[in-house]
């Protein structure tokens, strides 16, 4: 369960932030999940609260937004969303294409009581 170790980072994340910012609690941190991470959302989530019991963070939401898999095709220059992980233009049906979003994971968003 790699969602443990993600959210001891994102939990190490918000914990430097609240350090540096003198802050007393941490509201909410958000964070951008790509389809591509291979993350289970109701995991990540069950392990911050896991982790945050007991500490400043405790109360904190962790507000996941979930990344589609979109792609640029080369041929006809169009930028689409694909599912089901095939990797072809939806418009011209051409496999050249490269995978431009849903490889994210990161927090882009900590919101702290000072």
């Amino acid at each position: 369960m790699h969602e443990l170790s993600i959210a001891e980072n994102v939990f190490e994340i918000a914990g430097e932030s609240l350090i540096i910012n003198r802050g007393k609690k941490l509201r909410s941190v958000k964070i951008k999940v790509g389809e591509l991470a291979g993350v289970v959302p109701e995991s990540l989530q069950f392990c911050f609260t896991a982790i945050a019991k007991g500490t400043a963070m405790e109360d904190a939401k962790l507000k996941i937004e979930k990344m589609p898999i979109i792609v640029h095709c080369f041929d006809c220059g169009k930028d689409s969303t694909v599912g089901n992980f095939i990797f072809q233009c939806p418009g011209c049906e051409n496999p050249n294409v490269e995978v431009i979003s849903g490889n994210e994971l990161q927090v882009v968003e900590i919101e702290i009581d000072v």
